[in-house]
């Protein structure tokens, strides 16, 4: 099985530095990551034509021997549980909110987030998970 892939917006600070919260807390050290305007989510959009202009978090596993790609709020409890601990439980608890609520709670943080994070920063990735980087 492959280790699961979380596609980002490589052009905003707050999304890096939420990659970077889920690579230092990444107890099996095995997620790989990649910015949505790159060459791995042009590989992704091909096999998924429905994620082609899709402005979320992108979490990609295998699956019972298919591709699973989730989005939005689905994507952010994917990673949630990957973790594993609390997170896990707090993905649990989220889970029991319909995606009728909160993705579009998802969606506000989503239309806000160069707000909350400021400029754009590329040195996110350091020495130690720069391998699992995707282009």
């Amino acid at each position: 099985m492959s280790p699961p892939i979380l596609l980002f917006d490589g052009d905003c600070a707050f999304c890096a530095r939420s990659v970077r919260f889920v690579l230092q807390r990444d107890r099996v050290g095995t997620l790989r990551f990649a910015p949505r305007n790159g060459r791995t989510a042009a590989a992704l959009g091909q096999r998924h034509p429905e994620l082609i202009g899709v402005d979320s978090m992108v979490w990609v596993q295998q699956q019972a021997g298919r591709e699973l790609v989730l989005l939005r709020s689905d994507a952010a409890f994917a990673a949630a549980r990957y973790l594993g601990g609390p997170w896990r439980i707090l993905a649990m608890i989220g889970g029991l909110v319909p995606r009728a609520v909160r993705d579009p709670v998802y969606d506000l943080v989503a239309r806000n987030r160069h707000r909350f994070g400021g400029a754009a920063i590329c040195a996110m990735v350091a020495t130690d998970v720069r391998e699992r980087a995707l282009p």
